[in-house]
């Protein structure tokens, strides 16, 4: 039984749900299987009740089709309610004053009186019940659903989630669409999942053509498939038509939308389980302008200028409000579905980034082995360019050119030789190699390759050092021997001189 207050019982029972209905209680009729010739019907009371939130949507009509998502195909419901059309809502106060503003029109003014003594001043009973019946209302107003009773002679104020009590709203920011009018972009949203919308697409874009008549000068393309919440699928078409000349076009958003707005059409689409339909254009600034200076349908005007000012880009995105706890839901399943794309297309990137680093690593090492290749070769071929001057230079006299390269040669051969410049500095080189070898400094990719002939002088000088301090030692061992001897000799003749002056 609905919750009544004595003598307003017959006005109650004209609210079949009561004013304790429409909290959290939704219907819904389970959708058949997925065919593009099978009609669906869903039908949804929503988590406040039966309101439905009026949309704004950017294709041709503004304020009269469903809400929709700003750019990024956010989904259903902004609330912006009737864009051009809608009054601006005039605030109320239950504490202070009952109007701030005057009324915009007469309807708009019994709407805002009614209010107010549905709210403060109920003379539905004539007893101490009222003041309980108008903290009741207010907390219908509040949560934004129900009916305010508060007059035997006048209908109750029905509370919307737009009413400017309401405290379940707030301003969210949505990406502005960027596409062009001429692109001919056209949202379509499937209650299907993107796994058969994708199986059939081809079946789907069939049947798109069918609907727009079989003409054979238009033809349906799939700009792109995205997946949204609850198991619903975007899909981005575009029409080209082409003339009998040879030229084609593509067919304006705002007139493809127009034409999937028809009555006809749209029960077609409808069968194709298409539940939304928008055109994707950016907005003019005069529009922009305009949908700015108009609050929303119950957002305060302080709520809304604060919210232009707080807006982190105002180029590219556009307050948008957020009423009631199925909208914020909403929006948080499409951040959640964004996010999951941006780590898959992140893992996607870091897999790409790990296979390049693999690709760089080989391709380091096949330089590295190309340049000693190239090194190797370089020498043969030096070598086969000597051996070939020199069979050709055979039985022929030394030219001038040559001598004066014979005579630089020496120079070169001279300063190499000399023990206080470049001989002492590979000296010291050879030092510190050796010390880095013994130690294991050198890490294994720091190796250094000496040239053959470099090499072959290298072991040269060492053997002329080699040789040199062996005939030093030699030269040492014959001295020794000789002193040896003569000290065996002074031995021996001492011995004698002592005998004889005895």
């Amino acid at each position: 039984m609905a919750f009544s207050f004595g003598a307003a019982a017959g006005a109650g029972a004209s609210n079949p749900s009561g004013a304790f209905g429409g909290f959290g209680t939704t219907t819904t009729t389970a959708a058949p299987a997925f065919s593009f010739s099978a009609p669906t019907n869903t039908g949804t009371s929503g988590l406040f009740g039966a309101s439905q939130n009026k949309g704004f949507g950017f294709g041709t009509s503004f304020g009269t089709g469903t809400g929709t998502g700003l750019g990024t195909g956010l989904g259903t419901g902004l609330g912006f309610g009737g864009f051009g059309t809608q009054q601006q809502q005039q605030q109320t106060s239950l504490g202070g004053g009952l109007f701030s503003q005057p009324a915009q029109t007469p309807a708009q003014s019994n709407q805002l009186i009614n209010t107010a003594s549905a709210l403060s001043a109920p003379t539905l009973l004539g007893d101490e019940r009222d003041a309980i019946l108008a903290k009741w209302n207010q907390l219908q107003a509040f949560w934004g659903t129900g009916k305010g009773y508060f007059s035997n002679n006048i209908a109750p104020v029905e509370f919307t989630q737009e009413n400017p009590f309401c405290r379940f709203k707030a301003v969210g920011y949505s990406l502005m669409p960027n596409n062009k009018d001429e692109d001919g972009l056209v949202v379509l949203v499937f209650n299907r999942k993107e796994v058969d919308i994708r199986s059939q697409q081809q079946q789907l874009v069939e049947s798109l053509h069918k609907i727009l008549g079989g003409n054979q000068t238009l033809t349906v393309n799939v700009e792109g498939v995205k997946t949204m919440p609850d198991d619903q699928t975007e899909v981005i078409i575009y029409v080209v038509e082409r003339s009998p000349n040879g030229t084609s076009r593509r067919v304006p958003a705002t007139t493809l939308y127009a034409h999937f707005e028809q009555a006809n059409i749209k029960s077609s689409l409808q069968q194709l389980g298409v539940s939304f339909s928008m055109a994707r254009t950016e907005l003019s600034p005069a529009q922009v302008k305009q949908l700015l200076q108009n609050p929303p349908a119950g957002v305060d005007p302080i709520i809304w200028e604060q919210a232009k000012v707080d807006n982190p880009d105002p180029d590219k995105l556009i307050p948008v409000p957020m009423v009631g706890f199925k909208e914020l839901l909403r929006r948080l399943k499409v951040q959640d579905q964004m996010t999951k794309q941006h780590q898959t297309r992140l893992d996607i990137i870091s897999e790409d980034i790990s296979e390049l680093q693999k690709n760089q690593t080989t391709t380091m090492a096949k330089i590295a082995q190309y340049k000693r290749k190239l090194m190797a070769l370089s020498h043969r071929t030096l070598q086969v360019l000597i051996k070939q001057e020199i069979q050709r230079k055979s039985g022929y006299a030394i030219q001038a050119d040559e001598e004066q390269l014979r005579v630089q040669l020496d120079i070169i051969q001279c300063e190499l030789n000399a023990p206080t410049q470049f001989r002492g500095r590979l000296n010291e080189l050879m030092s510190q190699i050796r010390m880095q070898n013994h130690f294991g400094a050198v890490r294994a990719e720091e190796r250094y390759y000496i040239d053959s002939d470099l090499l072959r002088e290298i072991k040269q000088h060492l053997k002329q050092q080699q040789e040199g301090l062996s005939h030093l030692i030699s030269i040492i061992k014959d001295d020794l021997e000789d002193i040896k001897l003569i000290e065996h000799e002074l031995n021996e003749s001492i011995p004698m001189r002592g005998g004889f002056f005895s």
